[in-house]
């Protein structure tokens, strides 16, 4: 059997197991679940996925696309893999396999996604090479290193996504199905050259939070090795990468020598963390354990000051939360916005495009979900065959730079 495009170019049906599990997964679908949505056996979904069974009827196909929200085709296409190394997480240890397979879906898409963007846009580089031998044995130095290497000096840093996207690293920030995923990393490789993405998860809305949650993905990023398998770690090896990131986070942002001569003629208590929360856009928690480790206070007045903070209904949900802001991502959004304002392309063409040129056929809502884009950026225009846009711009609009 056969699919044929619009354009009359005649494609051969075979069905993609793999697809099928992949756009499960990224909705967060047991095959239970899927099985109980759908209407159909879930032996008879498992053999799908698995390439047991390899013709599902078109009524099937049909359902199958309808409930999961990928077009008809994705099921139908080969899979181009996009080489990529660890995906680090925060809490790692208490969010479920489900969720982290989900977002690690939602990566691999967005993986696939850039590496098509990046054929005509130039981002921003990541120049890791005057950090190559940082070690995470003292993320202090890393920190330092860093924040030198990208000129930031030692003042407080006011937006962390702008600086860190500015600086090569894309940001993205997507609904996850749980509160217990902060945020996560993942790097991928195109053309031989690394490239670093961060998600993290709009649930959370605390600027304070979210400093934190970037610069720790950062200290991954920085620090440690992406080929290891980051699931295989002992309980013990993966708390002591957790803490080595959040010793660089906590470094990041507040730089040994201005925060010490803020806080170590201070009466530490918790309306003084609150008035350099405005400054340092940190939390009262982070900033009490940042002064514990720089000496300025001990270890039980570190945690008689996390008792006073979860006795006053505090710990979670701190002052300022709810007032100060941080902007959110904005590289990924420009670079759509910059080819559909150059005209490269129509929101239908990219869609097309993306389908024909990297064998990724999606509906526009998925696209504008990864990016952060405005709902109907891209128009609910999702092909249901795989098309090619008949005069294809150079390559050469590649020299376009954010």
């Amino acid at each position: 059997m056969y699919l044929r495009t619009s354009n009359g170019r005649r494609l051969e049906k075979s069905f993609n197991g793999s697809r099928l599990e992949l756009a499960r997964i990224y909705n967060g679908y047991t095959i239970k679940d899927l099985s109980e949505k759908v209407g159909h056996p879930r032996q008879t979904l498992s053999a799908y996925e698995n390439g047991k069974e390899a013709n599902p009827s078109p009524f099937i196909i049909q359902k199958i696309s309808e409930v999961l929200g990928f077009p008809i085709t994705f099921f139908y296409e080969k899979t181009t893999p996009v080489k990529v190394g660890s995906t680090y997480f925060r809490a790692l240890r208490t969010t479920s396999k489900k969720y982290r397979d989900q977002q690690r879906q939602k990566m691999s898409i967005l993986s696939s996604i850039y590496t098509f963007i990046s054929e005509y846009i130039r981002f921003p580089v990541f120049d890791p090479l005057a950090l190559k031998n940082i070690s995470s044995d003292d993320p202090e130095h890393a920190a330092d290193s860093l924040r030198q290497h990208w000129q930031l000096g030692i003042k407080p840093i006011e937006n962390i996504i702008f600086t860190v996207e500015e600086n090569g690293i894309p940001i993205t920030s997507y609904e996850t199905s749980t509160d217990a995923i902060d945020a996560f990393s993942q790097m991928i490789d195109i053309e031989n050259r690394n490239i670093y993405l961060i998600g993290y998860s709009s649930n959370k809305t605390s600027a304070a939070r979210i400093h934190f949650d970037i610069a720790h993905e950062l200290g991954h990023i920085i620090m440690h090795e992406w080929s290891e398998d980051v699931e295989a770690l002992t309980k013990d090896e993966f708390k002591e990468r957790e803490n080595e990131a959040h010793a660089f986070a906590s470094a990041f942002l507040m730089p040994k020598d201005s925060f010490l001569y803020d806080i170590k003629n201070c009466h530490l208590n918790i309306p003084m963390y609150i008035q350099l929360k405005k400054k340092w856009k940190v939390s009262i928690a982070a900033m009490a354990r940042r002064a514990y480790t720089l000496g300025v206070t001990t270890y039980d007045d570190y945690q008689n000051m996390m008792r006073l903070l979860q006795r006053r209904g505090i710990r979670k949900d701190e002052p300022l939360d709810d007032v100060l802001v941080t902007s959110k991502p904005t590289l990924l959004k420009m670079a759509i916005q910059m080819l559909l304002d150059e005209r490269i392309f129509t929101p239908k063409e990219f869609i097309n495009e993306l389908a024909y040129n990297n064998n990724m056929s999606l509906n526009s809502q998925i696209i504008e979900e990864l990016l952060g884009l405005p709902q109907n950026t891209l128009v609910d225009v999702a092909p249901t065959h795989k098309l090619s846009v008949k005069n294809k711009p150079s390559l050469g609009i590649a020299n376009l730079k954010i």
